[in-house]
C-alpha cells in the first residue's frame, strides 16, 4: 500500500459510485414499451431529471414530446423534450411555472397514451406548485424553516405533499385516464417511491395531521392560510388502494446501494478491502461523524471489528441543524467533526460527497479529510471547533484547498462516504 495516493483513491471511489447510478446507465432496461394506438407524454423533476430525458431520448423507439425540469447549471440539451431549470432547495417562480405548465400538458389525455414521469431527488422543490390559498412566497419561506430545522427528508416531503397542488400523487390524478409510468432515481434512506421528490404520481400514506405534527415538533411557525389548509383535510392527498392508480406502475433504477457496491468493487480491484457499513444512515452530520470517528480509531488501534488496510464506505441522508452563519453542507460538516473526532489519528483519511455534485446549496460535491488537515488548519489560524459550530464546514476545507469541485453530475443516490484506514 506504499503506492496508494489516499486522495487519489478516494476520489476515485466517489467518482465510481456517480458513475455507477447515471441515467444512461439506469434508465434504458426499465423503458416500456411505447403505446400502439396512442402517444407518449415524457414528464418529470429532479436533479437528474435532463439526463433521464436525455436517455429516454436515445433509447425510444416511437414519437415523444414532453417537459422536465431540473435545478439550474444541471439542464443537458434535448431534442424532444423540454428541458426548463429552476431552483433548489428553495423554489422559485421558474419551478411553479414548469409546474403549471406541466400539470396543463398532462389535461385531455386517453386511456391509449402513455406517461412516463421520470423522477429523481431534488423535484420537491423544483416543482412548486403550491395548493389553492397559499402563495409562493409562503412556500419558500417554509422550506427554509424546513431546511434549518433538522428535520429527515420523509417528514419534510410529508409538509411539502400537503401543501402542493401537484404532489404526493395529485400529478397522476391530474394524467388519468392515461396510464402512468414513473421511473425513479432515489435519494431517500429506505428508497420508498412515495417520498422521492415528494411522490408526485404516487399515493400517499401520511395525512395533513401528519404534516402539522411535523411543523409542532421542530416549532416551525405557519402562517393561518397554511395553519387553516392542514387543519380542515379538505385537499388530502389520494392514499394507497385509490383506484385511479390501478394502471399505473413505477420501478426504482437507481439507489444508494447500487453506487456503495461499485465503490467497493474499485476498493477491491486495488487491493483496499470495503465494509459497506449501511446504505441509509440518518441524524445529524457531526454525530454520525463521531460514529464513524470511533469506528475508524478502533480498526487502527485494535483490529475491530475489520483489519486494516480497508475502507469504511456508508450512504443516505444525514442532516444538519443550522445553529451558525457558516457556510457548508452536511458532507463538509460531517468531515469538519470527523476531523475534531480524530484529532489528527495518523493513518486515516476520508471524504465525503452528495452524489448530486453539490453538498447542500454550494458549488462543491464536498471534501477530503486527511490526518494533517486540523495541523494545516492551526498554521491558517482555522480552529476546527469554533468552525464546526458554526457551521461552516466549507470554508474550512476551501482554506485547506480540500474542497471536491466536481460539478452537477445529473443524478441523485444523496451522500456517498468513504474512510480509508492504512
Amino acid at each position: 500500500m506504499s503506492t496508494l495516493n489516499p486522495r487519489q483513491f478516494l476520489l476515485d471511489l466517489y467518482g465510481s459510485a456517480v458513475d455507477a447510478v447515471s441515467a444512461e446507465k439506469c434508465l434504458p432496461a426499465y423503458l416500456p414499451e411505447p403505446p400502439k394506438n396512442g402517444r407518449t407524454l415524457v414528464i418529470g423533476a429532479g436533479k437528474g431529471a435532463a439526463a433521464m430525458a436525455r436517455a429516454v431520448e436515445r433509447h425510444w423507439k416511437g414519437d415523444i414530446s414532453g417537459l422536465v425540469v431540473t435545478r439550474y447549471e444541471h439542464g443537458v440539451d434535448c431534442e424532444r423534450i423540454e428541458v426548463i431549470e429552476a431552483a433548489h432547495p428553495v423554489p422559485d417562480e421558474a419551478g411553479r411555472a414548469a409546474a403549471g405548465r406541466m400539470m396543463e400538458m398532462v389535461q385531455g389525455l386517453s386511456e391509449n397514451d402513455l406517461v412516463l414521469c421520470l423522477i429523481s431527488g431534488g423535484g420537491s422543490s423544483l416543482l412548486a406548485l403550491p395548493a389553492p390559498g397559499i402563495t409562493l412566497e409562503q412556500k419558500q419561506a417554509l422550506n427554509k424553516a424546513l431546511l434549518k430545522s433538522g428535520a429527515a427528508i420523509s417528514e419534510m416531503n410529508c409538509v411539502r405533499k400537503h401543501l402542493s397542488a401537484i404532489k404526493g400523487g395529485r400529478l397522476a390524478l391530474a394524467c388519468a385516464p392515461a396510464r402512468v409510468v414513473t421511473l425513479l432515481i432515489s435519494d431517500v434512506p429506505g428508497d420508498d417511491p412515495g417520498i422521492i421528490a415528494s411522490g408526485p404520481t404516487l399515493p400517499d400514506p401520511t395525512t395533513c395531521a401528519d404534516a402539522l405534527a411535523v411543523l409542532r415538533k421542530y416549532d416551525i411557525a405557519i402562517p393561518d392560510s397554511i395553519r387553516e389548509h392542514l387543519e380542515s383535510g379538505a385537499c388530502e392527498t389520494p392514499k394507497p388502494g385509490d383506484p385511479r392508480f390501478a394502471r399505473n406502475s413505477h420501478h426504482v433504477i437507481a439507489i444508494a446501494q447500487d453506487a456503495l457496491e461499485a465503490a467497493a468493487a474499485h476498493a477491491h480491484a486495488v487491493g483496499i478491502t470495503p465494509y459497506i457499513l449501511s446504505d441509509g444512515i440518518e441524524g445529524e452530520s457531526r454525530d454520525v461523524a463521531i460514529v464513524h470517528a470511533a469506528m475508524a480509531r478502533q480498526v487502527a488501534t485494535r483490529g475491530q471489528p475489520f483489519q486494516r488496510p480497508c475502507v469504511i464506505i456508508s450512504g443516505g441522508e444525514t442532516t444538519v441543524t443550522v445553529r451558525g452563519s457558516g457556510r457548508g453542507g452536511r458532507n463538509a460538516e460531517f468531515l469538519l467533526s470527523l476531523a475534531v473526532a480524530l484529532d489528527g489519528h495518523p493513518g486515516i483519511h476520508a471524504v465525503a460527497c452528495d452524489t448530486d455534485g453539490i453538498d447542500g446549496s454550494e458549488d462543491n460535491a464536498g471534501a477530503l479529510y486527511g490526518p494533517d488537515s486540523l495541523e494545516r488548519g492551526l498554521t491558517q489560524k482555522l480552529r476546527a471547533k469554533t468552525l464546526l459550530e458554526n457551521n461552516d464546514g466549507y470554508g474550512y476545507f476551501s482554506a485547506l484547498n480540500d474542497l471536491v469541485v466536481s460539478g452537477p453530475t445529473r443524478t441523485n443516490v444523496n451522500d456517498f462516504r468513504a474512510v480509508l484506514i492504512l
